[in-house]
């Protein structure tokens, strides 16, 4: 260990942690009167806001949650869901983000494997719950949520939110304790297996939180979020914390629109009643914003697009500047918490007209501030910064989750080597600039030759006549694997095989893609499977052409 200096604190010094209390402090400072809004059934002010997480903080408390405890929460995206993201971590408790898309026995796993204590449901979501009661293990009690009339259940209530707020005190002393206490957790599923605990520690999330504050705020000519803002997230909130903004948008103080259950119609009308200002999603849920009927009826002029999740195509992009949003990249992932690259314009790029920008802006970014990101090959090694050399993108940061719930093995597979290693194959240019070429499980082999299903599935995608477009690999006697295609059209037109194969030799005739990346099927479909935080899933679609 090196020999540095240190110097005792004075008697009486304050050692500040970093706890998510703190983050409240700002926003009700600034703008006490700004406006949280839940759909279109409530809104109050950050005044309000500050007084009814102190009243949950009183209700959890009287139904009998103490340190340590964990919560778990089934909600919509709503001010609920915004109150439980500090009331909960800030009594010392955990709160685990249910999956609400995931299938019962995968709730019931994960609800078990954290060992909830007290569980927060909707009432959408009580049947799911009763299905599944009897087998939760270490569940002491249930809260209502409710928007409306209250249904019957044979759940055992220990009372409904807003009764049990209303009640409670709008005093409440939150203590300091350890930084390194486990704050949030919710579960990631992969290919194989259970799902996995991923947790975020207070001095995780303050850090991840200050950090965006900058990134996404601080760069002249392309700011995603500023002061005067109106924030909307159209991630799930039990998905990493919806990226982690709604707790930028409570420190910053910036009006924040939570839309409920995601219907694409009802999320263009709140852009539009609530001059929503800045969102973020994944490009399947940009995708349906687009296509759906009040999506086609509205210019979406000055509406900030954080795309993430997974890639964002040409032919998305594309659609969604020609009505008016600016589009950026992010990166990340569950176990990132998630921020680690973002789309970076340098003065030359911000120069150029909109469309000549969206190849840069639809790349995977540039690793932001405080994350050390590197591509390695198979030996270790790091990759050219050609944008060429292929390897594996692997991070340190200080927000990371340091591994998986009660799942040591999987966890030292993630942190091998002391970096964690993301899966993501991808190259990085002379400037710094990451460029995501595939999922190592994607990347699809031919003949010895390498081929990027994230590549062919944006070439397609500036096809006019697509809507969607998912690529895969697919068992070749010959060739070992060959690209496979599963293609959705715009309504009204025509695709087949021969329109999609032209399309293509344009390409490789233009020397972007080599011939035997064409795929070898092209699958015409009303629907891309998708998994629960509304991704492609191409781990479905390889299994049924597995057959």
């Amino acid at each position: 260990m090196m020999a540095t200096k240190i110097i005792p604190p004075a008697e009486g010094a304050y050692a500040y942690p970093l706890l998510i209390k703190q983050l409240l402090l700002s926003g009700v400072r600034y703008e006490p009167g700004r406006e949280i809004v839940y759909a279109d059934k409530l809104r109050y002010s950050y005044q309000t806001l500050n007084q009814r997480i102190r009243r949950l903080a009183n209700a959890l408390t009287a139904a009998g949650v103490k340190a340590g405890d964990t919560v778990a929460l089934l909600d919509w995206d709503s001010h609920r869901y915004l109150e439980c993201f500090f009331a909960v971590p800030m009594i010392g408790a955990v709160l685990h983000t249910v999956n609400i898309r995931l299938s019962p026995e995968q709730v019931l796993y994960t609800m078990n494997h954290a060992e909830d204590d007290l569980v927060l449901v909707h009432d959408d979501f009580l049947p799911l719950v009763e299905q599944i009661q009897g087998r939760l293990t270490t569940v002491k009690g249930f809260m209502r949520l409710t928007d409306d009339a209250p249904v019957d259940t044979c759940l055992p209530m220990v009372g409904e939110y807003e009764s049990a707020l209303e009640e409670a005190s709008d005093q409440y002393a939150f203590p300091d304790f350890d930084e390194n206490s486990v704050a949030t957790l919710f579960y990631t599923t992969g290919t194989t297996g259970d799902p996995k605990g991923v947790y975020f520690t207070h001095r995780q999330l303050v850090l991840h939180t200050l950090n965006a504050v900058g990134t996404l705020g601080v760069y002249q000519g392309q700011p995603l979020l500023r002061s005067d803002d109106v924030y909307m997230p159209i991630t799930p909130m039990f998905h990493v914390h919806a990226w982690g903004v709604p707790y930028v948008a409570t420190l910053m103080g910036i009006k924040q629109v939570y839309p409920g259950r995601y219907e694409p119609n009802s999320l263009v009308r709140l852009y539009r009643e609530e001059k929503v200002t800045f969102s973020h999603c994944v490009p399947t849920i940009l995708q349906m914003i687009l296509n759906c009927e009040e999506g086609k009826a509205t210019r979406f002029d000055g509406w900030k697009m954080l795309l993430g999740g997974s890639a964002l195509t040409l032919g998305i992009a594309s659609e969604a500047s020609a009505k008016g949003m600016v589009v950026h990249a992010g990166y990340g992932m569950s176990e990132t918490c998630p921020l680690l690259c973002l789309t970076y314009l340098r003065d030359e790029d911000l120069a150029l007209p909109g469309e000549a920008q969206l190849p840069i802006r639809i790349k995977t970014g540039t690793p932001v501030p405080m994350v050390d990101l590197k591509i390695i090959d198979a030996n270790g090694d790091d990759v050219a910064h050609d944008g060429e050399s292929l390897g594996e993108i692997v991070v340190r940061a200080p927000w990371l989750t340091q591994g998986y719930l009660k799942d040591k093995e999987k966890g030292a597979e993630l942190w091998h080597n002391g970096w964690l290693h993301t899966g993501d194959m991808a190259s990085i240019d002379a400037l710094g600039c990451v460029e995501i070429k595939d999922r190592i499980k994607d990347v699809i082999k031919t003949g010895g030759e390498w081929i990027s299903s994230l590549e062919l599935e944006s070439l397609i995608s500036e096809h006019p006549a697509v809507m969607s477009v998912a690529v895969v690999g697919i068992v070749d006697e010959q060739w070992g694997e060959r690209p496979m295609a599963m293609v959705v059209c715009e309504p009204g037109q025509y695709l087949d095989r021969k329109l999609l194969e032209v399309h293509l030799q344009a390409f490789v005739d233009g020397g972007r893609i080599n011939k035997w990346a064409i795929p070898k099927q092209f699958k015409f479909v009303a629907e891309i499977p998708k998994t629960s935080v509304g991704k492609i899933n191409k781990k479905l679609i390889r299994e049924s052409e597995a057959g």
